[in-house]
């Protein structure tokens, strides 16, 4: 195998393992938008990206509160009662689930947005097919070998990893908690991000209970291994410096284990506190294939309620900390969900794989509110039915990259390989 065709096929990163007993690290990469370079290092901006893995229902997370009567009817054995839905300031057709009450209060505080139905023509309804779409930035019908940031990254900067890391950027490009490193950071050549596999690892890194293993390689390709191994020391030293810094974090996190998601946001907050320059975070929290006993009897509880509840907790305490440690500003954070469910709920207590779905965003810096309108629920509805786009999820990708990360429109164009429409959801 030719080392160009190694790279290219190695889509998910390169995996080496028990380097650092246990810590999946994966080496990362780039090469730049020369147009937008200075102005985009010298914002020192942020994002970290929350994955709903497994199809979130948005019509039971986000309740559309001016259709009720219909709303009810159409899920008559899991719909949120009146007296249990979270209400929100200044938008009263619109109220969150029950277990969100963290977001309920950062969204009446502003510091919390809601996407309404965003999603893409032509949707897919399988879990692989749909997260590759949201995670390559592809059409529905065409196949992408590269993630929407791994070729944002790639082209932001240049020459890894022949001269990485260096005094411009001396940090990984991308962190994300998880054992594999995700489609959404794959660039031309190889992954840009690096995964720490979970946060017991990251804790043991810090503390230094893990050692180096310089003698554990393997692959055919053993040149591209030294190196990325060479590389993946650099930036495992650069990690544990930056954490080392941080001595206390706020106090709204749930203790270790009780909360995955908390645990992994805490780690975030703590590296871009330390003073690590990367520029995008994945974390991820799955569970939400919520085919049957989506609630129990008292539908204000049971199994998606829990996570949403996890979810909101998670967010809360992560702006917390993020206001705590003084870098509230330069922060932004939202979730995603490879697609929502339908309108009409099944016989078994849940919802089946749908469509569009609500994304949430939040920091300290955007404009909160609600973009869109709440999904129209038709009067006789079926089980076909779903809830139709108003947003494509590109839309958002282009807000970001334009108006979080200071990219021309020109730029955002070449990296989502088609124009796509801002929405107003920065200040």
């Amino acid at each position: 195998m030719k080392r160009r065709d190694f790279l290219k096929n190695t889509i998910t990163g390169l995996v080496l393992p028990s380097f650092l007993n246990g810590i999946s690290l994966k080496a990362l990469a780039g090469t730049p938008l020369l147009h937008s370079l200075g102005r985009f290092m010298a914002e020192d901006r942020v994002l970290v990206l929350v994955q709903l893995a497994g199809g979130n229902d948005g019509i039971n997370t986000v309740i559309p509160f001016d259709q009720f009567s219909a709303y009810s009817a159409a899920r008559p054995n899991i719909f949120i009662t009146e007296d249990k839905a979270l209400r929100l300031n200044g938008f009263d057709a619109t109220a969150l689930n029950p277990g969100m009450t963290e977001m309920q209060q950062l969204f009446n505080n502003g510091k919390l947005g809601i996407i309404q139905a965003v999603g893409y023509p032509k949707p897919n309804f399988s879990h692989f097919r749909a997260t590759d779409i949201w995670m390559t930035g592809s059409d529905s019908d065409k196949i992408l070998n590269t993630g929407w940031a791994g070729r944002f990254l790639n082209d932001s900067f240049p020459n890894f990893p022949a001269n990485y890391p260096n005094s411009t950027m001396p940090d990984p490009l991308a962190i994300q908690v998880g054992s594999v490193v995700s489609t959404t950071f794959q660039g031309p050549a190889i992954t840009m991000g690096l995964a720490i596999s979970n946060p017991s690892s990251f804790y043991n890194l810090i503390e230094g209970k893990v050692n180096v293993d310089s003698n554990s390689r393997w692959g055919e390709q053993l040149d591209y291994i030294e190196l990325m191994s060479m590389k993946t020391d650099q930036y495992a030293g650069v990690i544990k410096n930056a954490a080392l810094k941080i001595k206390q974090q706020s106090d709204k996190y749930p203790a270790q284990g009780k909360n995955p998601l908390a645990d992994q946001l805490k780690i975030v907050a703590r590296l871009v506190a330390g003073g690590l320059k990367t520029k995008i975070y994945m974390v991820s929290i799955g569970g939400f294939d919520t085919h049957a006993k989506q609630t129990e009897a008292d539908t204000s509880t049971g199994t998606h309620t829990k996570l949403l509840q996890r979810v909101s907790e998670a967010i809360n305490a992560f702006m917390d900390d993020l206001q705590y440690l003084q870098i509230d500003n330069k922060v932004m954070g939202m979730t995603f969900s490879e697609f929502g469910r339908r309108i009409k709920s099944n016989a078994s207590g849940g919802t089946d794989h749908g469509a569009a779905a609500p994304v949430f965003y939040f920091g300290h810096a955007v404009k909160g509110g609600v973009i869109g309108t709440n999904p129209v629920i038709p009067e006789n509805v079926n089980v076909n039915d779903n809830v139709p786009m108003q947003s494509d999820f590109r839309s958002v990708y282009a807000s970001v990259l334009q108006n979080w990360f200071s990219l021309s429109a020109q730029d955002v164009q070449t990296i989502l390989s088609g124009s796509f429409s801002t929405l107003p959801m920065f200040a």
